[in-house]
């Protein structure tokens, strides 16, 4: 909930962009039957802004069960080596998921112009 006030600056950024934003709270990684309970909302998203504190492990772990790009958001919040921010964002920058994109330290500004940029892109033909 500390990763709240970056989340919400990502959001609204979107939103003032014309995008339709979900959101979803409280589902990290140490709890992440939370996580796989709102599966099947995330599956619907054509991008997804996560924004992570700590080690900053959950844009891989959401990268891994998704097939929608990642926007990974590293936020300051954190305790012992967490750095400022700099843990989490090594961490996402190592992701071993494809489709996760970084943006900087508490950037949720930038992550949300990105995902409006993603979201006005026309959609893929399907392969037949």
């Amino acid at each position: 909930t500390a990763d709240i006030p970056v989340a919400e600056e990502a959001a609204i950024t979107a939103e003032l962009h014309g995008n339709q934003v979900e959101r979803i709270y409280d589902v990290g990684v140490a709890g992440i039957h939370r996580l796989m309970d709102r599966l099947p909302q995330l599956n619907k998203a054509r991008v997804i802004i996560v924004v992570a504190g700590m080690e900053g492990a959950m844009p891989s772990v959401v990268g891994g069960l998704v097939s929608a790009p990642i926007i990974a958001v590293p936020t300051s919040v954190g305790y012992g080596a967490s750095f400022q921010g700099l843990a989490a964002l090594l961490g996402m920058l190592n992701s071993c998921a494809s489709g996760v994109a970084v943006v900087n330290i508490d950037n949720g500004y930038g992550a949300g112009c990105l995902a409006a940029k993603i979201n006005q892109m026309p959609a893929r033909k399907e392969r037949s």
